[in-house]
C-alpha cells in the first residue's frame, strides 16, 4: 500500500527547512555528478574532434537520454518521489530520517521493498557504469557523458519544479512509498491523501488531471 503526498502543505519554518534539506541534498548529489561529467562531455565539442558520424551519434544519444532518463526516469518517477518524500518527512519528522533526509528522499531506507531495491540497484549499476566507462576511448566517453549530463540536469530541474509546486499547495504526482507496515499510520496522519489501493497499482506513472487536482 502507498501514501500520496498531500496537496496542501502549510509548513512552519522548521518543517520547511527539513523538506529543503532533503531536496537540497539530492540536488547537491546531482550537481556534483554534473560538475564532474560536464567537462568531459563538452571536451570533444569544444575541441572540434567529432566527425560528422560521431556528431550525429552524440545528438541521437542526447535525445535518447533526455527522453528515457530525463523525462521517463527522472520527471515521471524519481523527481516527484523525492519531493513527495521530502514533504511527507517535513510533516512527519523523525530524528534519524531528518538527519539522513537526502537518502530518505531517494528511498534508500524507510521505503517499500520495491523502491529500496530499485534505489540500491541503481547505485550499483551506476557505479559499475562509471568504472567501465573509464576504459572507453576518446571521444566516445565524452559522448556517453553528454547524454548522462543532460538527463541529470533534466532531473534536477524537475525536482525544483515539483518542490515549488508542492510548497504552493499543488499535488505532487507521486506516492510517498512508505514501508507496507507504515501505511496505516500514514493514513491516520495524512487523512484522505492516502491511496488505499494495493502495492501492485501502477505508481510509476503520473496521475490524471483529476487526481492531481484532488
Amino acid at each position: 500500500m502507498t501514501a500520496r503526498a498531500s496537496s496542501s502543505w502549510d509548513l512552519t519554518p522548521g518543517r520547511f527547512l527539513i523538506a529543503l534539506w532533503g531536496v537540497a541534498g539530492v540536488l547537491a548529489l546531482l550537481g556534483q555528478a554534473v560538475s564532474r561529467l560536464a567537462p568531459r562531455a563538452l571536451e570533444p565539442i569544444e575541441n572540434g574532434d567529432l566527425t560528422l558520424y560521431q556528431g550525429a551519434i552524440y545528438a541521437a544519444w542526447a535525445v535518447f537520454s533526455a527522453y528515457t532518463e530525463g523525462y521517463r526516469a527522472f520527471q515521471l518517477r524519481f523527481s516527484p518521489r523525492v519531493v513527495a518524500r521530502a514533504l511527507y518527512l517535513a510533516k512527519n519528522p523523525q530524528p534519524l530520517h531528518v538527519l539522513l533526509a537526502p537518502a530518505y528522499c531517494m528511498c534508500f531506507f524507510h521505503a517499500n521493498r520495491r523502491n529500496r531495491i530499485i534505489a540500491w540497484a541503481t547505485v550499483a549499476m551506476v557505479t559499475f557504469f562509471i568504472i567501465s566507462l573509464r576504459y572507453a576511448p576518446y571521444p566516445w566517453r565524452g559522448i556517453v557523458d553528454g547524454g548522462v549530463v543532460l538527463a541529470l540536469i533534466w532531473g534536477a530541474i524537475a525536482i525544483v519544479y515539483y518542490f515549488v509546486r508542492g510548497l504552493s499547495g499543488h499535488a505532487v504526482p507521486s506516492a510517498v512509498e512508505l514501508p507496507e507496515d507504515n501505511v496505516n499510520r500514514a493514513s491516520h496522519s495524512m487523512g484522505s491523501t492516502v491511496d488505499s489501493s494495493p502495492v501492485e497499482r501502477a505508481n510509476d506513472d503520473l496521475p490524471t488531471e483529476a487526481e492531481a487536482s484532488a
